[in-house]
């Protein structure tokens, strides 16, 4: 995992996130040709988005990225952007998901994300608290 800090005229930022989103009914479809074409279109998309796959795993129902992003794309951006348009091209491609999922919707509602990075909890407490204490003039405003 190369990490690579998106740097702009005033800004550093390395946002990163674990997304997961299955197949409508848990429906293993997501075999052989279909799960190929399913991780090409991925690889695809992430890269005319300027998304970085860290890693990432299509198995036979669902779909797991930890992906580095930039921060012009919000997450619910990306997730409906990635399942519409792998549910749309799967579907003209593959007649046998077309039949299978007669409303359209080859992915199940909703998905799951969670924030990673290269700093916990507890680092950015300590960094806050140490900075609480060096100011000698208590003029710092605590959030508690």
């Amino acid at each position: 995992m190369d990490s690579k800090i998106r740097k702009g005229s005033h800004t550093v930022i390395r946002l990163t996130c674990h997304i997961v989103w299955s197949t409508k009914y848990r429906c293993k479809v997501l075999r052989g040709d279909i799960q190929i074409r399913c991780r090409e279109l991925l690889i695809q998309i992430f890269e005319a988005e300027g998304i970085e796959i860290l890693k990432g795993v299509v198995s036979s129902d669902y779909v797991h990225m930890h992906i580095e992003y930039d921060p012009k794309l919000s997450v619910s951006y990306m997730v409906k952007h990635l399942k519409g348009r792998t549910s749309r091209k799967l579907q003209q491609e593959f007649s046998s998901i077309r039949d299978r999922y007669w409303g359209k919707n080859f992915w199940a509602n909703g998905y799951g994300v969670w924030s990673t990075g290269n700093i916990t909890d507890e680092m950015v407490n300590e960094y806050l608290e140490n900075h609480r204490r060096e100011d000698s003039d208590n003029s710092n405003f605590i959030l508690e």
